[in-house]
């Protein structure tokens, strides 16, 4: 049995696996395999964003940033328009 732990991610509650990394949890909403530096293995465009308790992580850290039990998690898509 994997061990779980609750967080926020866009106002909804979810369980994640103890030890999940920001970067397992993006690509797993995104759907695509990511790369230790948080591009998109196959070469496209990601254009996502994400904060953790409000703080903004930099895409090069969410490999090694581990999430933990209580923390709200911020993804957001880049959208254009005026």
């Amino acid at each position: 049995m994997t061990q779980t732990i609750d967080v926020t991610v866009n106002g909804d509650a979810r369980a994640l696996a103890v030890g999940d990394t920001l970067r397992d949890l993006v690509a797993e909403i995104t759907g695509k395999t990511l790369a230790d530096d948080g591009s998109p293995a196959d070469g496209s465009k990601l254009g996502i964003a994400a904060a953790v308790d409000g703080a903004v992580v930099r895409r090069g850290g969410w490999n090694t940033h581990t999430l933990e039990s209580g923390q709200t998690i911020d993804i957001v898509t880049a959208v254009q328009g005026g």
